[in-house]
């Protein structure tokens, strides 16, 4: 179960942790924090820095190609507001076979901001299920430098219950994990091996 964008979601392996010498410490690629400042609302928040230009990274969020390099081994992207992406774990399914995620595309703003929900299934628990009009993910793209990215994902709509506090160690676990690799990905090249 996996919202990443997503939703994420877009995931954890030692390759996500960067050292910057062998004698200084290893610094968390992806920060996650949970803000529950707001009445009764979960705020789920990562942000990341990726050694890429944005326009590597925003490629890499809105067409099939980038998503099949990172996050999944299939994807069919229909990148436009009112969009669909669609994607999946498994790389003998074909879209529209059980197990296919469905991320609507609910409007974007180039290289900045993009505003995706999630399509949940049958999968998910019937508390996230009565919920599913109010779960968003909101993704912004930051040019720090010419070949450096800030991405931050704001994960809107949890509820500060027992349930959904039980399920936000799996959301934040989950979604570092597909950002990890997107780091790998987007810095190396290496397509991510499913």
């Amino acid at each position: 179960m996996k919202i990443t964008y997503l939703i994420l979601l877009f995931f954890f392996t030692s390759f996500g942790l960067h050292s910057q010498s062998q004698d200084q410490p290893v610094t968390k690629r992806v920060i996650s924090t949970i803000d529950s400042s707001h009445a009764n609302n979960l705020i789920l928040t990562q942000t990341m820095e990726i050694e890429a230009a944005i326009d590597k990274v925003w490629e890499a969020f809105t067409t099939e190609s980038g998503w099949e390099s990172w996050s999944v081994p299939v994807a069919d992207v229909d990148f436009r507001i009112g969009g669909l992406i669609q994607t999946s774990y498994d790389k003998n399914a074909t879209i529209g076979d059980p197990g296919t995620i469905r991320l609507h595309v609910i409007n974007f703003v180039p290289q900045a901001v993009i505003t995706l929900q999630a399509e949940l299934g049958e999968n998910f628990p019937q508390f996230m299920l009565d919920d599913a009009d109010e779960l968003y993910n909101v993704i912004l793209f930051e040019a720090i430098s010419p070949e450096k990215t800030r991405i931050t994902s704001h994960g809107l709509g949890y509820k500060s219950t027992p349930d959904y506090l039980s399920l936000l160690d799996f959301f934040v676990t989950g979604n570092e994990s597909s950002y990890l690799q997107l780091i790998s990905f987007l810095e190396t090249g290496n397509q991510n091996k499913f």
